[in-house]
């Protein structure tokens, strides 16, 4: 592992001081989820603390950042609400076991699937969430009433002094980073003014002792594992896809490759403690992740510190970020927001298929509406998947000749598939051809069943009219996939109206 290779060049400032930056932004979200959820506050932190540290050490990305995230918690409300907290346990444990199973049989690589557009809309759909849960900080505590008079300039102005301070700070230096120093500018200012505004502790206390062990208390038996294993698989799909589309985004800003099966397993074991150790569960929270690499974070120690500094805030430490005042952490959270956008999306927007948009647009607005991540990313994905194969439809030929001999070839060019059989079929001229025709695969091969019964029709046509057809060129899979289908359709390619020609 990179943090305990010493050979490697590590900022050792830059990791504590982005390990620093990470804890204060992410104890006020992991609070903010679990109050949302009906959860005791605790048990954000405890997630928080139990995520960051296991993913860091155990993770297969470098920089990356776990914690109690929002996207994981609210699959769990329902059930909070239906059974209990001590169900709720017992789901994020179930919920690590299939993360451990997906990466030990190695199916994190399916992330390769999802396609660029998907990716800018899970992103920027990402980012207008973070910046609109901020929005909620304006409101008065425990209520849907916004703020208004002092209050609400009070929090404007800090709000826009943080903003102000992560703008500006790079232009003068980078030795610090920007969201750390706006934090300790805005908290220097209301503590020496005496400025009146909203603070973590009018959140919840963010005091306590080192996370309990405790066995969820449920009845172990079937009829419990048929309660959880559903909210526990939800969860579980949903950390791993914001997971492993994070790390994807993490790559590409890093340049180098993560490894999504070995973060799949270690998401597992964090989520399994979680469940023994009085936390809610979790999973990457792009937010941090991003806040941590600005702040020039490219090792493991960043996360470690990060997840140290909650457990000591726990334990000793509350009294002094309780009165960190809201507007700072929002401030910083709405520059990340900001940063996390790709404005490069609206420059090649023109230059995109329209396909593309759309879906990028659809995977956005599932996010933000939505607030559920996989659910997003999965219509997304099928959607290309459907372009994709409409494309690939379209794209099937057959250039035809008559050679010296009188036999007609049809040189078949594009994939066959389910959604070109229909293009296929139509190229032939059964009744006008002549005796003997030939099928050239050379181009194209055959992929599913609609594709060989395809075959199969247009052999059958030609075989009632006393017509003899030979299949050129099939290649290997598709000489299989023909055998295999024997016993399902009649297609027998030792037949002499089915001739396999080897050149």
């Amino acid at each position: 592992m990179p943090f305990f290779d010493f050979k490697q060049k590590i900022n050792y400032k830059n990791e504590i001081l982005a390990g620093l930056t990470v804890a204060m932004t992410m104890i006020p979200e992991s609070l903010s989820f679990a109050i949302l959820a009906g959860f005791p506050p605790l048990t954000g932190l405890y997630a928080a603390f139990i995520m960051g540290l296991v993913t860091a050490v155990l993770g297969g990305r470098p920089g990356l950042v776990s914690g109690g995230a929002g996207a994981t918690v609210i699959t769990l409300i329902a059930l909070m609400k239906l059974h209990g907290l001590e169900y709720v346990f017992a789901a994020v444990v179930v919920a690590g076991i299939i993360q451990i199973a997906v990466g030990l049989f190695k199916l994190g690589k399916f992330i390769r699937l999802v396609p660029q557009s998907v990716m800018y809309g899970f992103v920027n759909g990402l980012a207008i969430v973070i910046f609109i849960s901020q929005l909620t900080q304006f409101k008065v505590q425990g209520t849907e009433e916004w703020l208004s008079g002092t209050p609400l300039y009070t929090m404007l102005g800090l709000v826009a002094l943080t903003i102000f301070t992560v703008w500006i700070w790079p232009k003068i230096t980078k030795a610090v980073p920007a969201s750390l120093v706006a934090i300790m500018v805005v908290f220097a200012v209301v503590l020496i003014f005496g400025i009146q505004t909203k603070t973590v502790s009018d959140i919840a206390s963010v005091a306590g002792g080192f996370p309990p062990f405790h066995i969820p208390e449920v009845p172990f038996t079937f009829e419990t594992l048929k309660i959880v294993f559903p909210f526990g698989l939800i969860m579980a799909m949903v950390g791993l896809t914001e997971g492993l589309l994070t790390l994807n985004l993490v790559d590409e800003i890093v340049g180098n490759k993560g490894d999504g099966n070995r973060e799949s397993m270690a998401q597992g074991t964090a989520n399994i403690l979680n469940g023994f150790f009085f936390g809610m569960g979790g999973c990457p929270m792009i937010a941090q992740t991003l806040v941590n690499l600005s702040a020039g974070a490219r090792a493991r120690l960043s996360a470690i510190i990060g997840s140290l500094t909650i457990l000591l805030i726990i334990l000793v430490g509350a009294p002094v970020i309780g009165k960190l005042p809201m507007a700072a952490l929002v401030g910083v959270m709405m520059m990340v927001a900001i940063g996390t956008f790709e404005w490069s999306s609206f420059r090649i927007i023109k230059k995109m298929p329209k396909a593309d948009i759309l879906i990028g647009v659809i995977v956005a607005a599932v996010t933000v509406f939505l607030h559920n991540l996989a659910l997003a990313v999965l219509i997304g994905v099928i959607m290309s998947a459907l372009v994709f194969a409409w494309e690939s439809a379209r794209r099937i030929r057959a250039r035809k000749h008559i050679d010296g001999n009188g036999v007609k070839h049809y040189e078949i060019y594009g994939p066959l598939f389910f959604g070109s059989t229909t293009a296929f079929l139509e190229k032939f001229d059964v009744q006008e051809d002549p005796s003997e025709i030939i099928i050239d695969f050379k181009e194209s091969r055959i992929s599913d069943m609609s594709a060989i019964d395809a075959v199969h029709k247009i052999t059958d046509r030609y075989k009632k009219l006393n017509k003899s057809v030979t299949l050129k060129h099939l290649s290997a899979d598709s000489r299989k996939l023909l055998r295999n289908a024997a016993g399902a359709i009649e297609v027998n390619i030792d037949d002499p109206i089915y001739a396999v020609a080897d050149k």
